[in-house]
């Protein structure tokens, strides 16, 4: 297949819909085929006999806006590059990052990663951001910042246990039309080092779902699952897409394609961690991702939606598919994050940017406010 037959701009009806940022996908909107029922029981039976019933949220902690990169054509750096030049000028304040690991560790969420764009930061500045991340968090984290040479590698050891790449899509030709200066050998080749030297790191990818109408969901499958055997992988996290302003797709994948990615990589792989993305416009689909054998889920506006019902939903979605969160969404009783920031044995310079940066948050927290109207009172 040439790279020009691929379309990106529509995928089936059957498994796609137009996109509005202004629509909520509620639980009563998805419909479950006989067929994906009985995809999804399998997947469940799978989860279970293979995997804890402990469930976690996990909280991608972003870095910086910059990309040397800037055009994915999924991504809203492509539609941004022009504004988005300056490394230092796009980056997030140490304060605002440490602040999230604070609430990770608070609020019993996970670290899904650190990440941000290519180019974004020198190395001495990298280490220093994952080396406080991981004392705020009490543990190594995960790092998703594109290929990263084993020198840099070797000195990030100390405070991450584990690298993601962002694949995007293992399909090759589907991938040079999507991520044209990001290609997939370079990932390869570093995974592979990294067995081959007997580095103590563990390996994930990040894929996105819903990308092409010429290909199969059993062809892509096919690239994905290769992958994932060569380089035997601890975990994979998945992401519906979901369209940006000015950007190339304008269609985002129905729940029920996304759900039934999910337990057909579980079926394949039993033992392999599974994280789900989500977004509050589609997170009542969460029910159904943990029945298709997600470990977690991922990308729900947490803070944002701190307390909120839609938040209170989530997690009763997931405690009554008989998993036990572990996270805390909804609730800030007993908890003193002023005198957390104080007891934290960092530079004084870093806890006095978390003090600035902590009421907008706790305002937030303090007042939660549903933004879908299904909600709102």
């Amino acid at each position: 297949m040439s790279k020009d037959s691929i379309k990106l701009d529509t995928v089936s009806c059957d498994s796609t819909d137009k996109y509005d940022s202004s629509k909520f996908v509620h639980e009563s909107d998805i419909q479950i085929s006989k067929e994906l029922q009985k995809l999804l029981d399998q997947a469940t039976l799978t989860y279970n006999e293979n995997q804890s019933q402990r469930t976690w949220y996990g909280r991608c902690i972003f870095l910086s806006w910059y990309c040397s990169l800037g055009d994915c054509t999924f991504c809203f750096r492509s539609t941004q590059k022009h504004k988005i030049s300056h490394p230092k000028n796009s980056r997030r304040s140490m304060g605002s990052c440490l602040l999230e690991a604070l609430f990770c560790k608070i609020f019993n969420w996970r670290i899904e990663f650190l990440t941000g764009g290519y180019g974004m930061m020198p190395d001495d500045e990298l280490i220093e951001f994952a080396k406080t991340v991981s004392e705020v968090y009490g543990e190594k984290i995960w790092l998703n910042i594109g290929v990263i040479p084993k020198a840099r590698r070797d000195k990030l050891q100390p405070y991450v246990k584990g690298i993601c790449a962002s694949m995007e899509t293992l399909h090759p030709t589907l991938h040079e039309t999507v991520c044209p200066s990001k290609p997939i050998a370079p990932y390869d080749e570093m995974f592979t080092e990294i067995k081959n030297n007997n580095e103590p790191y563990k390996k994930s990818i990040a894929v996105i779902v819903g990308m092409g109408e010429s290909i199969t969901t059993e062809e892509e499958m096919k690239y994905l699952f290769d992958f994932i055997e060569k380089h035997n992988l601890d975990r994979i996290t998945l992401y519906a897409l979901k369209p940006i302003k000015g950007g190339m797709f304008q269609v985002a994948p129905k729940p029920e394609l996304y759900i039934e990615w999910i337990a057909k990589i579980r079926i394949r792989f039993p033992k392999l961690e599974i994280i789900a993305g989500t977004n509050l416009r589609r997170s009542e689909e969460v029910k159904y991702l943990i029945q298709a054998g997600a470990n977690a889920i991922t990308k729900f506006p947490a803070t944002k939606q701190f307390g909120t019902k839609k938040a209170e939903l989530l997690t009763k979605q997931i405690k009554d598919e008989n998993r036990e969160f572990i996270s805390n969404l909804i609730s800030l009783e007993g908890i003193d994050l002023f005198e957390e920031i104080n007891r934290l044995d960092i530079k004084e310079e870093y806890k006095e940017q978390m003090r600035e940066k902590l009421p907008n948050y706790l305002k937030t927290f303090q007042n939660p406010k549903d933004k879908d109207p299904k909600y709102q009172e």
